[in-house]
Protein backbone atom coordinates (compact mmCIF):
# COMPACT_ATOMS: atom_id res chain seq x y z
CA UNK A 1 0.00 0.00 0.00
CA UNK A 2 1.04 3.59 -0.62
CA UNK A 3 -0.06 6.78 1.04
CA UNK A 4 -1.55 9.05 -1.61
CA UNK A 5 -2.63 12.62 -1.07
CA UNK A 6 -6.33 12.84 -1.82
CA UNK A 7 -8.46 15.91 -2.47
CA UNK A 8 -8.00 17.39 0.98
CA UNK A 9 -7.05 14.18 2.78
CA UNK A 10 -4.66 11.27 2.67
CA UNK A 11 -5.80 7.79 1.73
CA UNK A 12 -4.24 4.39 1.37
CA UNK A 13 -4.21 3.02 -2.16
CA UNK A 14 -2.46 0.03 -3.70
CA UNK A 15 0.91 0.99 -5.17
CA UNK A 16 -0.32 -0.15 -8.60
CA UNK A 17 -3.06 2.49 -8.49
CA UNK A 18 -1.04 5.32 -6.95
CA UNK A 19 -0.06 6.95 -10.28
CA UNK A 20 -1.41 6.71 -13.81
CA UNK A 21 1.84 5.47 -15.32
CA UNK A 22 1.69 2.23 -13.30
CA UNK A 23 -1.40 0.46 -14.72
CA UNK A 24 -1.37 2.13 -18.13
CA UNK A 25 2.28 1.58 -19.00
CA UNK A 26 1.99 -2.06 -17.99
CA UNK A 27 -1.20 -2.56 -20.02
CA UNK A 28 0.30 -0.68 -22.98
CA UNK A 29 3.36 -2.93 -23.01
CA UNK A 30 1.35 -6.14 -22.74
CA UNK A 31 -1.25 -5.18 -25.34
CA UNK A 32 1.29 -3.80 -27.81
CA UNK A 33 3.06 -7.17 -27.96
CA UNK A 34 -0.08 -9.33 -27.75
CA UNK A 35 -2.14 -7.43 -30.33
CA UNK A 36 0.68 -7.44 -32.87
CA UNK A 37 1.33 -11.16 -32.43
CA UNK A 38 -2.39 -11.92 -32.79
CA UNK A 39 -2.50 -9.92 -36.01
CA UNK A 40 0.65 -11.40 -37.58
CA UNK A 41 -0.57 -14.95 -36.92
CA UNK A 42 -3.96 -14.19 -38.46
CA UNK A 43 -2.27 -12.45 -41.39
CA UNK A 44 -0.01 -15.42 -42.08
CA UNK A 45 -2.82 -17.99 -41.75
CA UNK A 46 -5.41 -15.94 -43.60
CA UNK A 47 -7.84 -16.14 -40.70
CA UNK A 48 -10.39 -13.71 -39.32
CA UNK A 49 -11.41 -12.23 -35.98
CA UNK A 50 -14.86 -12.09 -34.35
CA UNK A 51 -14.73 -8.34 -34.96
CA UNK A 52 -16.52 -5.86 -37.17
CA UNK A 53 -13.06 -4.68 -38.16
CA UNK A 54 -11.24 -6.67 -40.81
CA UNK A 55 -7.87 -8.00 -39.47
CA UNK A 56 -5.80 -5.10 -40.88
CA UNK A 57 -8.23 -2.46 -39.60
CA UNK A 58 -8.31 -4.16 -36.19
CA UNK A 59 -4.50 -4.12 -36.10
CA UNK A 60 -4.41 -0.42 -36.97
CA UNK A 61 -7.17 0.40 -34.49
CA UNK A 62 -5.61 -1.48 -31.59
CA UNK A 63 -2.19 0.00 -32.14
CA UNK A 64 -3.50 3.58 -32.31
CA UNK A 65 -6.49 3.52 -29.98
CA UNK A 66 -5.49 0.64 -27.72
CA UNK A 67 -1.73 0.65 -27.17
CA UNK A 68 -1.00 4.32 -27.95
CA UNK A 69 -4.01 5.61 -26.01
CA UNK A 70 -2.92 3.63 -22.95
CA UNK A 71 0.54 5.19 -23.19
CA UNK A 72 -0.94 8.67 -23.59
CA UNK A 73 -3.19 8.08 -20.58
CA UNK A 74 -0.25 7.01 -18.42
CA UNK A 75 1.78 9.97 -19.65
CA UNK A 76 -0.90 12.59 -19.05
CA UNK A 77 -2.27 11.29 -15.74
CA UNK A 78 1.27 11.33 -14.37
CA UNK A 79 2.38 14.60 -15.96
CA UNK A 80 -0.65 16.57 -14.86
CA UNK A 81 0.24 16.14 -11.19
CA UNK A 82 3.60 17.74 -11.98
CA UNK A 83 2.12 20.46 -14.18
CA UNK A 84 -0.65 21.51 -11.78
CA UNK A 85 0.82 20.68 -8.32
CA UNK A 86 -2.41 18.77 -7.67
CA UNK A 87 -2.50 15.24 -6.22
CA UNK A 88 -2.38 12.54 -8.91
CA UNK A 89 -5.49 10.72 -10.10
CA UNK A 90 -5.27 7.48 -8.13
CA UNK A 91 -7.24 4.74 -6.40
CA UNK A 92 -10.80 4.07 -7.57
CA UNK A 93 -10.90 6.76 -10.32
CA UNK A 94 -7.71 5.38 -11.82
CA UNK A 95 -9.02 1.81 -11.56
CA UNK A 96 -12.21 2.88 -13.37
CA UNK A 97 -10.19 4.34 -16.23
CA UNK A 98 -8.17 1.12 -16.50
CA UNK A 99 -11.35 -0.98 -16.57
CA UNK A 100 -12.84 1.23 -19.29
CA UNK A 101 -9.70 0.78 -21.38
CA UNK A 102 -9.93 -3.01 -20.98
CA UNK A 103 -13.63 -2.88 -21.87
CA UNK A 104 -12.74 -1.14 -25.12
CA UNK A 105 -10.27 -3.87 -26.06
CA UNK A 106 -12.86 -6.58 -25.47
CA UNK A 107 -15.59 -4.69 -27.36
CA UNK A 108 -13.37 -4.25 -30.41
CA UNK A 109 -12.17 -7.84 -30.39
CA UNK A 110 -15.68 -9.36 -30.24
CA UNK A 111 -17.60 -6.53 -31.92
CA UNK A 112 -18.90 -8.99 -34.51
CA UNK A 113 -21.14 -10.40 -31.78
CA UNK A 114 -22.38 -6.97 -30.67
CA UNK A 115 -24.58 -4.27 -32.17
CA UNK A 116 -22.35 -1.70 -33.86
CA UNK A 117 -23.50 1.10 -31.52
CA UNK A 118 -22.77 -0.99 -28.41
CA UNK A 119 -19.27 -1.95 -29.56
CA UNK A 120 -18.49 1.69 -30.38
CA UNK A 121 -19.93 2.93 -27.07
CA UNK A 122 -17.91 0.40 -25.09
CA UNK A 123 -14.71 1.41 -26.86
CA UNK A 124 -15.33 5.18 -26.79
CA UNK A 125 -16.18 5.25 -23.08
CA UNK A 126 -12.49 5.35 -22.20
CA UNK A 127 -11.38 8.33 -24.34
CA UNK A 128 -14.52 10.27 -23.33
CA UNK A 129 -13.95 9.76 -19.59
CA UNK A 130 -10.20 10.30 -19.92
CA UNK A 131 -10.81 13.60 -21.72
CA UNK A 132 -13.15 14.68 -18.92
CA UNK A 133 -10.64 13.77 -16.20
CA UNK A 134 -7.71 15.46 -17.96
CA UNK A 135 -9.82 18.53 -18.72
CA UNK A 136 -10.97 18.81 -15.10
CA UNK A 137 -7.44 18.48 -13.72
CA UNK A 138 -5.95 21.03 -16.13
CA UNK A 139 -8.73 23.56 -15.59
CA UNK A 140 -8.85 23.05 -11.82
CA UNK A 141 -5.10 23.56 -11.68
CA UNK A 142 -5.35 26.64 -13.94
CA UNK A 143 -2.70 25.07 -16.14
CA UNK A 144 -3.75 26.97 -19.25
CA UNK A 145 -0.56 26.20 -21.14
CA UNK A 146 -1.58 22.55 -21.46
CA UNK A 147 -5.16 23.09 -22.63
CA UNK A 148 -4.15 21.82 -26.11
CA UNK A 149 -3.83 18.37 -24.55
CA UNK A 150 -7.63 18.35 -24.21
CA UNK A 151 -7.97 19.20 -27.89
CA UNK A 152 -5.61 16.35 -28.80
CA UNK A 153 -7.73 13.88 -26.82
CA UNK A 154 -10.92 15.13 -28.48
CA UNK A 155 -9.34 14.66 -31.92
CA UNK A 156 -8.19 11.14 -31.01
CA UNK A 157 -11.64 10.25 -29.71
CA UNK A 158 -13.22 11.59 -32.90
CA UNK A 159 -10.77 9.59 -35.03
CA UNK A 160 -11.68 6.46 -33.06
CA UNK A 161 -15.37 7.09 -33.71
CA UNK A 162 -14.65 7.51 -37.43
CA UNK A 163 -12.99 4.10 -37.53
CA UNK A 164 -16.11 2.54 -36.00
CA UNK A 165 -18.33 4.34 -38.51
CA UNK A 166 -16.06 3.20 -41.34
CA UNK A 167 -16.32 -0.41 -40.13
CA UNK A 168 -20.10 -0.04 -39.97
CA UNK A 169 -20.16 0.87 -43.67
CA UNK A 170 -20.67 4.63 -43.53
CA UNK A 171 -19.60 6.03 -46.90
CA UNK A 172 -17.22 8.88 -47.57
CA UNK A 173 -14.83 8.36 -44.64
CA UNK A 174 -12.74 5.41 -45.79
CA UNK A 175 -9.39 5.54 -43.99
CA UNK A 176 -10.03 8.98 -42.49
CA UNK A 177 -10.19 7.65 -38.92
CA UNK A 178 -6.77 6.03 -38.82
CA UNK A 179 -5.12 8.85 -40.78
CA UNK A 180 -6.56 11.46 -38.42
CA UNK A 181 -5.54 9.40 -35.39
CA UNK A 182 -2.00 8.99 -36.68
CA UNK A 183 -1.74 12.71 -37.49
CA UNK A 184 -2.88 13.59 -33.95
CA UNK A 185 -0.38 11.24 -32.31
CA UNK A 186 2.53 12.52 -34.40
CA UNK A 187 1.46 16.10 -33.67
CA UNK A 188 1.56 15.24 -29.95
CA UNK A 189 5.02 13.70 -30.29
CA UNK A 190 6.35 16.77 -32.10
CA UNK A 191 4.82 19.21 -29.60
CA UNK A 192 5.64 17.37 -26.37
CA UNK A 193 8.95 16.08 -27.73
CA UNK A 194 9.87 19.64 -28.62
CA UNK A 195 9.50 20.53 -24.95
CA UNK A 196 11.04 17.57 -23.15
CA UNK A 197 13.90 16.58 -25.47
CA UNK A 198 15.76 19.93 -25.40
CA UNK A 199 14.80 20.49 -21.74
CA UNK A 200 16.22 17.17 -20.55
CA UNK A 201 19.26 17.59 -22.78
CA UNK A 202 19.89 21.10 -21.47
CA UNK A 203 19.68 19.92 -17.86
CA UNK A 204 21.94 16.93 -18.50
CA UNK A 205 24.56 19.04 -20.29
CA UNK A 206 24.43 21.72 -17.59
CA UNK A 207 25.21 19.17 -14.87
CA UNK A 208 28.27 18.15 -16.86
CA UNK A 209 29.26 21.79 -17.47
CA UNK A 210 29.08 21.37 -21.26
CA UNK A 211 28.63 24.76 -22.89
CA UNK A 212 26.92 23.87 -26.19
CA UNK A 213 23.31 23.47 -25.10
CA UNK A 214 19.95 23.52 -26.89
CA UNK A 215 18.74 27.10 -27.40
CA UNK A 216 15.33 28.25 -26.13
CA UNK A 217 12.47 27.82 -28.61
CA UNK A 218 11.98 30.58 -31.15
CA UNK A 219 10.15 31.47 -34.36
CA UNK A 220 11.65 28.61 -36.37
CA UNK A 221 10.43 26.11 -33.77
CA UNK A 222 6.90 27.48 -34.05
CA UNK A 223 7.12 27.44 -37.84
CA UNK A 224 8.38 23.84 -37.74
CA UNK A 225 5.41 22.68 -35.69
CA UNK A 226 2.87 24.72 -37.64
CA UNK A 227 4.11 23.46 -41.01
CA UNK A 228 4.32 19.82 -39.92
CA UNK A 229 0.91 19.83 -38.26
CA UNK A 230 -0.72 21.52 -41.25
CA UNK A 231 0.79 18.89 -43.56
CA UNK A 232 -0.24 15.96 -41.37
CA UNK A 233 -3.87 17.01 -40.96
CA UNK A 234 -4.18 18.03 -44.60
CA UNK A 235 -2.93 14.55 -45.57
CA UNK A 236 -5.47 12.98 -43.21
CA UNK A 237 -8.37 14.66 -45.00
CA UNK A 238 -7.11 14.80 -48.61
CA UNK A 239 -4.46 12.07 -48.94
CA UNK A 240 -4.50 12.17 -52.76
CA UNK A 241 -3.72 15.88 -53.12
CA UNK A 242 -0.03 15.64 -54.03
CA UNK A 243 1.03 19.28 -53.29
CA UNK A 244 0.57 18.47 -49.58
CA UNK A 245 3.73 16.41 -49.98
CA UNK A 246 5.72 19.64 -50.34
CA UNK A 247 4.25 20.92 -47.08
CA UNK A 248 5.25 17.70 -45.31
CA UNK A 249 8.77 17.90 -46.72
CA UNK A 250 9.07 21.49 -45.49
CA UNK A 251 7.81 20.43 -42.05
CA UNK A 252 10.31 17.55 -41.96
CA UNK A 253 13.18 19.87 -42.94
CA UNK A 254 12.31 22.46 -40.28
CA UNK A 255 11.99 19.80 -37.60
CA UNK A 256 15.30 18.29 -38.68
CA UNK A 257 16.83 21.72 -38.13
CA UNK A 258 15.27 21.76 -34.62
CA UNK A 259 16.70 18.33 -33.88
CA UNK A 260 20.20 19.38 -34.90
CA UNK A 261 20.04 22.32 -32.46
CA UNK A 262 19.33 19.98 -29.53
CA UNK A 263 22.88 18.59 -29.37
CA UNK A 264 21.83 14.95 -29.54
CA UNK A 265 25.38 13.82 -30.38
CA UNK A 266 26.50 14.96 -26.91
CA UNK A 267 24.07 12.54 -25.23
CA UNK A 268 25.71 9.37 -26.59
CA UNK A 269 26.95 8.36 -23.11
CA UNK A 270 23.35 8.23 -21.78
CA UNK A 271 20.95 6.03 -23.80
CA UNK A 272 17.98 7.10 -21.64
CA UNK A 273 18.39 10.58 -23.12
CA UNK A 274 19.79 9.66 -26.53
CA UNK A 275 16.71 7.55 -27.33
CA UNK A 276 14.50 10.65 -27.20
CA UNK A 277 16.58 12.19 -29.98
CA UNK A 278 16.39 8.93 -31.94
CA UNK A 279 12.60 8.84 -31.57
CA UNK A 280 12.29 12.41 -32.82
CA UNK A 281 14.59 11.57 -35.74
CA UNK A 282 12.24 8.73 -36.71
CA UNK A 283 9.39 11.24 -36.74
CA UNK A 284 11.33 13.55 -39.06
CA UNK A 285 12.24 10.64 -41.35
CA UNK A 286 8.65 9.37 -41.41
CA UNK A 287 7.23 12.81 -42.23
CA UNK A 288 9.75 13.18 -45.08
CA UNK A 289 8.85 9.73 -46.43
CA UNK A 290 5.16 10.59 -46.23
CA UNK A 291 5.75 13.75 -48.23
CA UNK A 292 7.80 11.86 -50.83
CA UNK A 293 5.13 9.14 -51.10
CA UNK A 294 2.62 11.82 -52.11
CA UNK A 295 4.93 13.13 -54.80
CA UNK A 296 6.49 9.90 -56.08
CA UNK A 297 4.40 6.73 -56.59
CA UNK A 298 7.57 4.62 -56.25
CA UNK A 299 7.79 5.54 -52.55
CA UNK A 300 5.37 3.19 -50.76
CA UNK A 301 2.94 4.77 -48.31
CA UNK A 302 3.42 1.81 -45.94
CA UNK A 303 7.11 2.72 -45.55
CA UNK A 304 6.19 6.22 -44.38
CA UNK A 305 3.39 5.01 -42.11
CA UNK A 306 5.62 2.46 -40.39
CA UNK A 307 8.51 4.90 -40.02
CA UNK A 308 6.03 7.07 -38.10
CA UNK A 309 4.39 4.22 -36.15
CA UNK A 310 6.99 1.50 -35.54
CA UNK A 311 9.80 4.07 -35.59
CA UNK A 312 8.63 7.31 -34.01
CA UNK A 313 5.73 6.06 -31.89
CA UNK A 314 7.42 2.81 -30.83
CA UNK A 315 10.70 4.48 -29.88
CA UNK A 316 9.13 7.49 -28.16
CA UNK A 317 6.64 5.44 -26.13
CA UNK A 318 9.36 3.14 -24.81
CA UNK A 319 11.61 6.15 -24.13
CA UNK A 320 8.91 7.87 -22.07
CA UNK A 321 7.71 4.71 -20.32
CA UNK A 322 11.20 3.71 -19.18
CA UNK A 323 12.21 7.22 -18.11
CA UNK A 324 8.96 7.94 -16.27
CA UNK A 325 8.96 4.58 -14.51
CA UNK A 326 12.54 4.97 -13.31
CA UNK A 327 12.09 8.58 -12.22
CA UNK A 328 8.78 8.05 -10.41
CA UNK A 329 9.92 4.97 -8.53
CA UNK A 330 12.99 6.62 -7.04
CA UNK A 331 15.52 5.01 -9.38
CA UNK A 332 18.48 6.57 -11.13
CA UNK A 333 17.67 8.29 -14.41
CA UNK A 334 20.11 6.20 -16.37
CA UNK A 335 19.61 3.29 -18.75
CA UNK A 336 20.99 -0.10 -17.76
CA UNK A 337 22.01 -2.74 -20.29
CA UNK A 338 18.52 -4.22 -20.63
CA UNK A 339 16.88 -0.82 -21.10
CA UNK A 340 19.44 0.07 -23.77
CA UNK A 341 18.74 -3.25 -25.48
CA UNK A 342 15.02 -2.42 -25.57
CA UNK A 343 15.79 0.79 -27.47
CA UNK A 344 18.02 -1.02 -29.97
CA UNK A 345 15.44 -3.77 -30.59
CA UNK A 346 12.54 -1.38 -31.28
CA UNK A 347 14.66 0.64 -33.70
CA UNK A 348 15.65 -2.58 -35.46
CA UNK A 349 11.96 -3.47 -35.68
CA UNK A 350 11.31 -0.12 -37.37
CA UNK A 351 14.20 -0.45 -39.82
CA UNK A 352 13.16 -3.97 -40.83
CA UNK A 353 9.50 -2.91 -41.22
CA UNK A 354 10.40 0.03 -43.47
CA UNK A 355 12.68 -2.24 -45.51
CA UNK A 356 9.79 -4.70 -45.94
CA UNK A 357 7.82 -2.00 -47.75
CA UNK A 358 10.57 -1.66 -50.39
CA UNK A 359 11.85 -5.26 -50.67
CA UNK A 360 8.65 -6.83 -51.99
CA UNK A 361 10.22 -10.25 -52.63
CA UNK A 362 11.29 -10.38 -48.97
CA UNK A 363 8.27 -8.62 -47.50
CA UNK A 364 6.79 -11.60 -45.64
CA UNK A 365 9.93 -12.74 -43.77
CA UNK A 366 10.84 -9.11 -43.03
CA UNK A 367 7.31 -8.43 -41.78
CA UNK A 368 7.48 -11.43 -39.45
CA UNK A 369 10.95 -10.43 -38.26
CA UNK A 370 9.82 -6.88 -37.54
CA UNK A 371 6.77 -8.12 -35.63
CA UNK A 372 8.91 -10.45 -33.50
CA UNK A 373 11.38 -7.67 -32.74
CA UNK A 374 8.57 -5.28 -31.79
CA UNK A 375 6.94 -7.85 -29.51
CA UNK A 376 10.32 -8.68 -27.97
CA UNK A 377 11.04 -5.03 -27.15
CA UNK A 378 7.73 -4.54 -25.36
CA UNK A 379 7.78 -7.92 -23.59
CA UNK A 380 11.27 -7.20 -22.27
CA UNK A 381 9.91 -3.89 -21.01
CA UNK A 382 7.05 -5.70 -19.26
CA UNK A 383 9.29 -8.36 -17.72
CA UNK A 384 11.94 -5.92 -16.48
CA UNK A 385 9.75 -2.97 -15.52
CA UNK A 386 6.66 -4.69 -14.09
CA UNK A 387 8.30 -5.07 -10.63
CA UNK A 388 8.82 -1.29 -10.59
CA UNK A 389 5.25 -0.67 -11.76
CA UNK A 390 3.62 -3.12 -9.33
CA UNK A 391 5.63 -2.56 -6.17
CA UNK A 392 5.80 0.52 -3.91
CA UNK A 393 8.46 3.06 -4.82
CA UNK A 394 11.83 2.86 -3.13
CA UNK A 395 11.18 6.33 -1.82
CA UNK A 396 7.68 6.65 -0.33
CA UNK A 397 7.78 10.41 -0.90
CA UNK A 398 7.20 9.64 -4.55
CA UNK A 399 5.82 13.03 -5.54
CA UNK A 400 8.74 14.94 -4.05
CA UNK A 401 11.23 12.42 -5.44
CA UNK A 402 9.85 12.86 -8.93
CA UNK A 403 10.22 16.63 -8.72
CA UNK A 404 13.82 16.28 -7.59
CA UNK A 405 14.58 13.99 -10.51
CA UNK A 406 15.16 16.78 -13.04
CA UNK A 407 11.46 17.19 -13.89
CA UNK A 408 11.04 14.32 -16.34
CA UNK A 409 7.99 15.92 -17.93
CA UNK A 410 9.86 19.09 -18.77
CA UNK A 411 8.53 22.62 -18.16
CA UNK A 412 5.03 22.97 -16.77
Amino acid sequence: MTVAAGRGAQRLVPAFLSYGFRPFFLMAGLWSAAALLIWIVIFMLGGTLPSRFDPLSWHIHEMLFGFVMATIAGFLLTAIANWTSRPPVSGAPLALLAVLWLLGRVCCLISGFLPAWLAAAGDLAFPVVLTGVVGWEIIAGRNWRNLPMIVALVVLGSANLLMHLDAAGVEGISGLGWRLGLAAVIALISAVGGRIVPSFTRNWLSKRQIQNRPPPPGKIDRAALGTLHAGLFAWAFVPDFSPIGLLLLAGAALNFWRLLQWQGHATLPEPLLLVLHVGYAWMVFGAALLGLSMLDPDIPLSAAVHALTTGAIGTMTLAVMTRATRGHTGRELSADFVTSAIYVIVSLAAMVRVAAAFALSWSMPLLVASSCLWAAAFMIFVLCYSPMLLQPAKDLLIHETARAKAAWMGPR
